[in-house]
């Protein structure tokens, strides 16, 4: 079955994938395109409705986004979310200038119309979530105000006739009390969808897609050990069995004890009936990325050399035409929609060298959110254990180590990182956390040991609050725990004499350092 689908065209908002998140929570499956996808493609995908996001520029600016008005005549609903709002007053006829008084964060919005369809069920006066320079001066004709503030004339429109919607503030983030009500009421009561994105149908209907698409052929696994690949791994095998065979690189970038960790639950004696390889492969990618300090260029030897590794062990095994990877969706948010920017190269979507020795790429995982993952990881019957793990980028621990990735610095980070996490599960704290590690910084400053002056590096802690892995909050770790650890770390990890928590929030930062 194929399932309705919401169309978010991103105008260079920052919360796009946030848009498609929130929908997808409404059990109603949401993909984001830039806002340069054709009319013709647009037509073809057939989208129940259409989301604008927000954007940096002004919808006057001779350079600014935009899209054909084209778009309003197809008969499909039409949601614009801050940038989105004004771009459709701009284009209708209505007047778009730079606000007397900007707003920013929360802020107290009434709503005019509560008979609107996109209001429905949403209290008179209500906190959202504001963020923005200009404003609607003027509505276009034949729109009503639907909702406003002391000094925004305009934070709802509404063209009921022509499903045409459009809010100022942004219903997409935590901040707006009532903005998944009001998505709700988009997808619901607007565009008449019927919900059926849900995890079991998704893994049931991907298991018999994937079986006609291997059809007999070999298929190659690359197997991490993290959520994302395992939950690959034995979606792949409950489609194609013994034709499946999973290959785990350890590349020396790898936690404390994780290679073994890996393969006691995916190997001979585990817990899944897999054809499995441990390939040991860290002199190798030690080597390629010796000198290697920018980020993007490790992010891509890495990426490169797992290739590499596979395409020798698909030669061994002999006739294997699939390599299957565990990419989500974030993954492929960040490595580059269309002419965003791209934050930075997966190593499995953006980091791929050019000349693949496979005929296909395999990504069952591609349109699901890290969360959906984990769903659809217990729909599989994975234990919870494995669901829940930690995540851990494909390139490990070399973006975790600023500047040059050496076989010295990986022992360093390995230590500190496995006495952080140990104290963190100690002290109990790690149960609203979605990710802590420590990394490596490329810093190094006096320090005194006993009576002898030091020269060592700083090791830079991260904790991290998030759901979805596309925003994260820092999280506020007990003093107490935190000394523990920096005693620990400063005492017991040669070649460190400092340690930092970082305290930044995804965004401006992203989660890893790297």
């Amino acid at each position: 079955m194929k399932n309705e689908k919401i169309l978010v065209l991103d105008f260079g908002g920052q919360y796009n994938q946030l848009i498609a998140r929130r929908v997808r929570e409404c059990n109603v499956y949401c993909e984001v395109h830039p806002n340069t996808l054709s009319i013709e493609k647009i037509k073809e995908m057939n989208p129940k409705g259409i989301i604008f996001t927000g954007g940096p520029n002004s919808v006057y600016a001779a350079d600014s986004a935009t899209i054909s008005t084209e778009i309003f005549k197809l008969g499909i609903p039409v949601l614009g979310i801050c940038y989105g709002s004004q771009l459709i007053a701009h284009l209708l006829g209505g007047r778009v200038e730079t606000a007397p008084v900007s707003e920013y964060g929360k802020t107290e919005v009434t709503i005019k119309d509560t008979s609107s369809k996109l209001f429905q069920d949403v209290n008179p006066s209500t906190i959202c979530w504001m963020s923005h320079t200009d404003y609607i001066a003027e509505a276009p004709a034949n729109f009503t105000v639907t909702a406003c503030t002391p000094v925004c004339p305009v934070a709802g429109m509404e063209n009921e006739a022509e499903g045409i919607y459009a809010v100022q503030f942004h219903p997409e983030v935590l901040h707006t009390v009532e903005g998944s009500k009001m998505l709700s009421n988009f997808v619901y009561k607007v565009c008449q969808c019927a919900g059926d994105w849900r995890m079991d149908s998704f893994v049931e209907t991907t298991i018999q897609q994937l079986r006609e698409r291997i059809g007999n052929g070999k298929a190659l696994c690359a197997l991490s050990g993290g959520v994302d690949s395992s939950v690959a791994a034995v979606l792949m095998a409950k489609a194609i069995g013994k034709q499946l065979t999973c290959v785990f690189v350890d590349h020396g970038l790898l936690r404390k004890d994780e290679g073994d960790e890996v393969e006691a639950v995916f190997g001979p004696e585990g817990h899944y009936d897999l054809n499995f390889i441990r390939v040991n492969a860290q002199e190798r990618f030690y080597e390629k990325l010796k000198g290697v300090t920018e980020p993007e260029a490790k992010r891509k030897i890495i990426g490169e050399e797992f290739i590499r590794v596979f395409e020798e062990e698909a030669k061994k095994i002999g006739a294997v035409d699939f390599l299957v990877q565990g990419t989500i969706y974030p993954d492929v948010i960040e490595s580059g929609l269309g002419k965003s920017a791209v934050i930075k190269s997966h190593h499995n979507v953006g980091g791929l060298p050019d000349c693949v020795d496979f005929k296909e790429i395999v990504e069952p995982l591609r349109l699901l959110f890290k969360d959906e993952v984990r769903n659809a990881g217990r729909e599989l019957g994975i234990p919870e254990y494995l669901v829940n793990r930690q995540p851990f980028p494909g390139p490990g621990l070399g973006i975790r180590i600023i500047g040059e990735v050496t076989a010295e610095k990986v022992k360093i980070v390995q230590e500190a990182d496995a006495i952080y996490r140990e104290e963190i599960a100690k002290a109990g704290v790690d149960k609203n956390l979605g990710q802590y590690f420590a990394a490596l910084t490329n810093m190094r400053s006096v320090g005194v040991m006993g009576d002898f002056r030091t020269y060592d590096y700083a090791v830079a802690l991260r904790a991290v609050m998030t759901s979805d892995f596309m925003t994260a909050e820092s999280a506020e770790i007990p003093w107490e725990v935190l000394h523990k650890v920096t005693n620990r770390i400063v005492n017991e990890v040669k070649g460190v004499n400092r340690v930092m928590y970082d305290c930044t929030s995804k965004p401006p930062a992203t989660i890893e350092f790297e």
